[in-house]
């Protein structure tokens, strides 16, 4: 920026020194030759006056920048506040990564995952600009946010039930042909699937994504079977 203005001052002088000329080959009377003289000379004394203020402005400008403290000396005087090498600072950011990650993977037990967090807080390098909302913030509101879900929930029997249809209700596992997990689970209470009674009390364990997966296909491929013929 104040090398375009140089320039622009740079170009009124010449302007200035141009219309010195151009007015001599002007038929102009005494008068308006010193009138415009004394514009003219003014007009310089002021750009010339804006001129050493702005080389005053560079040398400040430059006198600063030598004054400056190197980054990597900058660096190196904020780890020493917090009591660490560049080394320590490394491994900190490594550890945190891999925290961040089990936390977005939900990598259980959450319990552990608080643990660990609690650790890194207590470190005095969280403090640094860098990690501070990280470790502060970031990563214990998505431990707060962390639903964990019952490995297994216990169901009680009620009249008209059977398998089937505790498979299929929305809060179990909303699909009629994962009724085999039920029955596998709970063998030592049921020894035919078609009876089942009330008042028994069965464990409903959560579904591995593969077994979803697996009961999911057989939904979407299961065909009912056409309605019998009847004679004439």
């Amino acid at each position: 920026m104040k090398f375009f203005k140089y320039l622009s001052i740079a170009a009124v002088l010449f302007l200035v020194i141009s219309a010195n000329v151009f007015a001599q080959d002007q038929e102009m009377t005494k008068e308006e030759w010193q009138s415009e003289m004394n514009r003219l000379t003014e007009q310089k004394a002021s750009l010339t006056s804006e001129l050493n203020a702005l080389k005053n402005d560079v040398a400040s400008l430059k006198s600063t920048k030598d004054g400056l403290q190197a980054y990597e000396d900058c660096i190196n005087e904020l780890y020493a506040m917090v009591g660490a090498t560049k080394a320590d600072v490394d491994n900190f950011r490594t550890q945190l990564n891999a925290l961040n990650e089990k936390i977005d993977n939900k990598v259980e037990p959450k319990e552990d995952r608080q643990v660990e967090l609690d650790a890194i807080k207590k470190n005095k390098i969280s403090a640094l600009p860098e990690f501070y909302d990280m470790v502060h913030n970031q990563l214990q509101r998505k431990l707060d946010a962390w639903i964990v879900t019952p490995k297994e929930i216990m169901y009680t029997v009620v009249k008209g039930d059977c398998l089937w249809n505790i498979a299929k209700k929305k809060d179990i596992y909303d699909n009629p042909f994962a009724w085999p997990k039920i029955y596998k689970s709970n063998r030592d209470q049921i020894k035919n699937p078609d009876l089942i009674y009330p008042k028994q009390i069965f464990k409903i364990p959560n579904l591995t994504e593969e077994e979803k997966a697996h009961y999911d296909k057989i939904r979407r491929n299961y065909k009912p079977a056409p309605p019998a013929q009847t004679g004439k």
